[in-house]
This record gives C-alpha cells, sequence and structure tokens, in this order.
C-alpha cells in the first residue's frame, strides 16, 4: 500500500481515514447532540439602511421608531470597524470598501465635514434619530 501522507505512517493514516469516513461520505453533520450543530442564520436584515424593514418591532427606544432601529443598526453593521473619531471621507470610504450599497454611500456623502464620535452620533446627522435616556 503507498503511503497516502508524508507526515504521518501509514497505519495513523489508516486510523485518520476511518475516523473521518461519516464526515467525507455522511452528507451531514455528525454531531450526535443536536446543541453542537452551528445555528442557521436569516438573511432578513435589509444591507441598506434607507430599505424600509419588513416588519414593526416592539420595544423601540423612546425618541426613535423601529425603522429608526432598524436602519441604524444597519448602518452599525456597514461601518463596524471604523476608528472613531471619524470624519466622513473615513466612513464613506469604508462602507464602499465594504460594500455598502449606493444609497448608504451616497447618505454618507451628505454628512457634514466634522468629525464623528460613534456610530450615534452618525445615525443622527443622517436623520434616524436618537435614542432618549430613560432614566
Amino acid at each position: 500500500m503507498p503511503d497516502k501522507s508524508d507526515k504521518h505512517g501509514a497505519k495513523l493514516d489508516e486510523q485518520i481515514e476511518r475516523e473521518t469516513q461519516g464526515m467525507v461520505s455522511g452528507g451531514h453533520p455528525t454531531h450526535a447532540e443536536e446543541f453542537k450543530e452551528t445555528e442557521p442564520f436569516s438573511n432578513d436584515d435589509p444591507d441598506d439602511p434607507a430599505a424600509q424593514p419588513a416588519a414593526d418591532r416592539e420595544g423601540s427606544p423612546p425618541g426613535m421608531t423601529a425603522q429608526d432601529v432598524e436602519g441604524r443598526s444597519a448602518l452599525a453593521r456597514m461601518l463596524t470597524g471604523v476608528r472613531y473619531p471619524a470624519r466622513p471621507n473615513e466612513l464613506i470610504r469604508h462602507a464602499a470598501e465594504g460594500g455598502a450599497p449606493d444609497t448608504t454611500v451616497e447618505a454618507l456623502r451628505t454628512l457634514p465635514k466634522r468629525e464623528y464620535e460613534n456610530v450615534a452620533d452618525v445615525a443622527e446627522e443622517l436623520g434616524y434619530g436618537r435614542e432618549e435616556r430613560r432614566y
């Protein structure tokens, strides 16, 4: 029998092949316990903060609508990794390189030329509203 690997001996290669046979030929997860399987994910979240959410959500914070919450959340996902304080050109470049929709990039181009402290600051300037303090 020819050697299959230069890292292991023939006996160890055969043992590894037996152990992984179920994973290779099964076509389904090999975990017996359901909690070990990966969670499915949904693509229902809009990637475009300007897009309308599918349905209103209960529990929006005071001072914000459900659409504001969804839009700010989508904006935050697109601006993940930005180092604050940031200027509009940095936000635009980051969003464009991250594949943000053209409508979002154009909205960021309308931002006044100043430094923004965080995503909430950017969202408020774009008209998403600002959460009021609850206490």
